[in-house]
């Protein structure tokens, strides 16, 4: 996990490059890795993964390790060093958090829960989401809805996006925003949330530009004019504010902004929302431009009510224990197939003797009858009783149980050994880097933001 709580963004854009693509190669690379979900936003990069049996999580670590650092460019060292894992109930825990907006850098804000749910909706059209996955992304974003329904968390409307408008507004010599021209960089979900957010505002003059040709689709849903590259330049001239929201590989240098406003008369507000930089950093540095960042909202984010962050920490706590409660519960479900069918194998080799010295008559099918009701009445306790036990993550009991009275040995299945649904048989990693010293060694920035697209 990378995000702003940790490293600075830069760090975090460089670890997050080819983001979009990791899931799918690392599948195809590995048999370690069963399974995965990537979670890229503007100021986090995380990765959820499943090993298909407990010994292979760290080679699955190592298989991711190797993917990030093929397409960032950093060698496997600098990669491992930022990358740390996170296995167990802190898998679900975490997850919970930040899907309910208790990780962000605005708290509270609901845009996260929205880019966990695209997360998922990837993983599977891609064919990288396991069933634990689903289920731990399915139960994250259903505590985020818990959360936006239960508590003040969030009711505020705050967003990365509001909190920059805000700052654009505490700058702007007139705060009337129906008076201002805006250009908007992008047609991901950030340049979607701003464009609403405009509106609130009254801002009506929006031209929006995208490199990748998809401007005019975009307006056509949600109001504002199409730029193209010979319209472009024009339209930053006359604008009071622009906002990039997409991190594309091209930029707004300093020399070229400096050069098309040389005759503007108005100041320029420069919101750039892009992990990888939509507009030069340099641009702050020119006569009558004021560059905003991703750092300059985290500073700016107003800090929640103590009382709501409360409740919605007690809510997250409680649904991701009640989910660990019920994945533990899960994981006996092979154990308890396996003595079943050593039972009833027990039987059928014993029926099949009463049939083959009685015949199929009406009293085999009386003692049938009667030994298939005792045998089912006999499992009732063990089912139950392995149920109990691994709901409090005893499950390794009940198995060691069955091999030491029956000699039977249960397989792991596939649900049990979820990496990214956060157990303790799982493992399940979740890759984040707390122990970055000195995230300027790991080379230049490059990232990719699939909500910002």
């Amino acid at each position: 996990m990378a995000t702003h709580a940790d490293i600075d963004l830069e760090t975090v854009a460089q670890l997050s490059t080819g983001a979009s693509g990791l899931a799918t190669s690392a599948l195809a690379g590995s048999p370690a890795v069963a399974g995965a979900v990537v979670l890229a936003t503007c100021n986090r990069f995380e990765i959820y993964g499943e090993a298909p049996h407990p010994d292979a999580v760290t080679a699955a670590r190592a298989a991711l390790i190797t993917h990030i650092s093929g397409t960032s460019g950093l060698s496997d060292q600098l990669v491992s060093r930022a990358f740390s894992t996170r296995t167990g109930a802190e898998v679900s825990q975490h997850l919970f958090a930040v899907s309910s907006g208790l990780d962000s850098a605005v708290v509270g804000e609901r845009e996260i829960a929205g880019q966990v749910r695209r997360a998922l909706i990837t993983a599977q059209h891609e064919g990288t989401a396991s069933s634990g996955l689903v289920r731990l992304f399915q139960a994250a974003s259903k505590t985020a809805k818990d959360v936006g329904a239960q508590t003040a968390l969030g009711s505020r409307g705050l967003s990365i996006v509001s909190v920059a408008l805000d700052l654009a507004t505490d700058l702007s010599e007139n705060p009337d925003w129906s008076a201002k021209k805006a250009v908007v960089f992008g047609t991901g979900a950030y340049a979607g949330a701003t464009m609403s957010l405009l509106r609130e505002r009254g801002c009506t003059d929006v031209h929006v530009y995208s490199s990748s040709g998809r401007a005019p689709g975009f307006v056509a849903t949600r109001g504002g004019t199409a730029l193209d590259e010979h319209t472009l330049p024009a339209a930053v001239a006359a604008a009071d504010v622009m906002i990039g929201c997409s991190g594309s590989d091209s930029r707004v240098e300093a020399d070229e902004l400096a050069r098309i406003r040389t005759n503007s008369p108005q100041a320029l507000i420069a919101i750039d929302l892009a992990l990888t930089h939509d507009f030069d950093p340099a641009v702050g540095d020119l006569d009558g431009v004021e560059l905003l960042t991703l750092e300059s909202v985290r500073l700016a984010a107003p800090q929640e009510q103590a009382e709501s962050l409360e409740q919605a920490s007690s809510i997250v706590s409680g649904a991701a224990s009640a989910f660990e409660q019920e994945r533990e519960a899960r994981s006996v479900d092979s154990a308890i197939v396996a003595l079943r069918r050593h039972t009833m194998n027990v039987l059928d080799a014993e029926m099949e003797k009463v049939r083959a010295r009685h015949g199929c008559t009406a009293a085999a099918e009386e003692v049938e009858f009667a030994l298939r009701r005792m045998v089912k009445q006999l499992l009732h306790v063990p089912t139950v009783r392995a149920r109990e036990l691994a709901s409090n993550g005893q499950q390794d009991t009940y198995i060691a149980g069955l091999e030491a009275l029956y000699g039977i040995t249960v397989e792991p299945s596939a649900g049990a050994t979820a990496a990214g649904a956060a157990g303790s048989a799982a493992e399940c990693p979740v890759d984040h880097n707390p122990a970055v010293q000195n995230p300027g060694d790991l080379g230049p920035a490059a990232g990719d933001i699939r909500e910002s697209a």
